[in-house]
């Protein structure tokens, strides 16, 4: 891919560009910034580039061509397995890298979520970094980077990624076949990552957000059969819940927001739910439910029970009205 098709990164792929055309390319770079704001597109074309030989892939030649079906002998991709990237794979790449390129001037290895190494790993990788292999570049990937020893980070140079804008991230969406309405209202819930916001208009989200906002609005005292059973519904697993205090944390933050006139909605699809609610309400009846959802997210990291959390947090809502 080259350069000129990574969107909102001008600052990063302009740093890296000039490293091409000085000859100056590092010997391990670390992309830092929130998942699908293109950190690993630009780490696969600078490894294009390199392999092609230009600041700008061609995208024709033989090395573009086997880069483009992501069959290029000298490009390595290192992943975490359930979660976790182990000491075993390092010491596989760690083999790979001290062998001669197959074709390209230089191996490439890119360490996608570089921040899950458990600690032997990290520091079986440490070594790489302090005695890297003439003919490699090493480019880590995280957006956790506080979570790498600090003796990876200050042998890496590292390059930030900023959240994609929001007409950027519609427009992608909107390319992907996405309705204008829809993607709208997923480039605003994505908070910058295009990952997010086709996950988003993917997996139902937008309806089940809707389906949540309307059944724990209006609960009040009165409904308390109907709030045991939607807790017990949306409960049914933590990840669901999970979903449900995210979903009513930016719904309310919207609250506030219409409230107080500024801003626009991220919830720009349930404009009419923001108006209505931020009419029955003062601000510190929107406070008072902000807190109760704030703590019910603190107590599922806590491993709480979910079906409990949530049952809390209803009454919580609900004894506000």
């Amino acid at each position: 891919m080259p350069f000129s098709a990574i969107r909102g990164q001008e600052h990063a792929v302009g740093i890296l560009k000039r490293s091409l055309e000085g000859n100056r390319v590092a010997h391990a770079y670390l992309f830092e910034g929130i998942e699908g704001c293109g950190k690993m597109l630009t780490a696969r074309s600078l490894a294009e580039a390199l392999f092609c030989g230009s600041t700008e892939p061609c995208g024709s030649c033989p090395a573009c061509r086997k880069m483009a079906t992501k069959q290029h002998p000298d490009l390595h991709l290192l992943e975490p397995e359930k979660g976790i990237i182990k000491i075993d794979r390092i010491r596989e790449i760690q083999k790979e890298l001290s062998l001669r390129p197959v074709e390209a001037p230089k191996k490439v290895c890119i360490v996608n979520q570089a921040d899950r190494m458990n600690q032997a790993a990290a520091n079986a990788f440490l070594k790489t970094l302090e005695e890297p292999p003439g003919n490699a570049l090493l480019i880590l990937l995280s957006d956790t980077p506080t979570a790498l020893l600090s003796t990876i980070l200050s042998r890496c140079q590292r390059l930030r990624f900023n959240p994609l804008p929001l007409e950027i991230l519609t427009e992608l969406l909107l390319a992907q076949g996405a309705a204008a309405e829809q993607a709208q209202s997923a480039a605003s819930l994505a908070g910058g990552s295009m990952a997010k916001g086709t996950a988003i208009l993917q997996e139902g989200f937008l309806t089940r957000r809707r389906e949540i906002v309307e059944q724990t609005i209006d609960l009040t005292p009165r409904d308390f059969a109907t709030l045991t059973v939607t807790a017990e519904r949306l409960g049914h697993e933590r990840e669901q819940a999970q979903e449900v205090v995210e979903v009513l944390t930016l719904f309310f933050r919207d609250v506030m927001l219409h409230r107080h006139g500024s801003l626009p909605p991220v919830n720009s699809d349930l404009s009419e739910l923001v108006e209505r609610t931020a009419g029955g309400l003062s601000t510190g009846d929107i406070m008072e439910r902000l807190e109760a959802i704030i703590r019910a997210g603190q107590a599922l990291t806590r491993n709480v029970n979910p079906r409990l959390t949530l049952e809390a947090l209803f009454m919580s809502l609900a004894m506000g009205r």
